[in-house]
């Protein structure tokens, strides 16, 4: 019988404690950062409504930013059922966003500083999965390639 050497730690190590920790803190973060980014939005809805000016970028990503959160989130259940590929997306969308989001929030005349200030906070949840990706416990789970043997 043939095996998949790839998916045999991601296997053995998805049921350690410190692993299954390491997911459910992926999850709940991601759950943390849809509420922010609704609140975002429910914000930009506000100040609209009260008459303030409220240019197109701020609402295409206020809108943007609540969608991908169910998205990521499939992926991140996807990576916690053993899934190397859906854990190298997570991994990947956790470092890319916050330097996409923070960066472009600097840029001068894009969007007032409430708003830039407010973005920020929502990528905080999406930061720490950054780092718990490239934690001890998950990068056992999901070792690189070539490196598929338990120890």
């Amino acid at each position: 019988m043939q095996t998949n050497t790839n998916t045999v730690p991601a296997v053995a190590y998805l049921d350690r404690p410190e692993t299954r920790r390491a997911i459910r803190t992926v999850t709940s973060s991601i759950t943390v950062y849809a509420t922010l980014s609704t609140a975002a939005l429910l914000a930009v809805i506000a100040v609209s409504s009260s008459g303030h000016l409220v240019n197109t970028f701020m609402w295409v990503r206020a809108v943007l930013l609540p969608v991908a959160a169910p998205l990521i989130y499939q992926i991140a259940v996807s990576a916690s059922r053993g899934s190397r590929r859906a854990f190298e997306r997570v991994a990947a969308l956790t470092v890319i966003m916050p330097i996409a989001i923070i960066g472009v929030d600097g840029i001068p005349g894009i969007c007032p500083p409430w708003y830039a200030v407010l973005q920020v906070v929502c990528m905080l949840p999406i930061i720490r999965i950054a780092f718990i990706t490239r934690g001890p416990a998950l990068r056992a789970a999901f070792p690189k390639q070539g490196r598929a043997e338990l120890r």
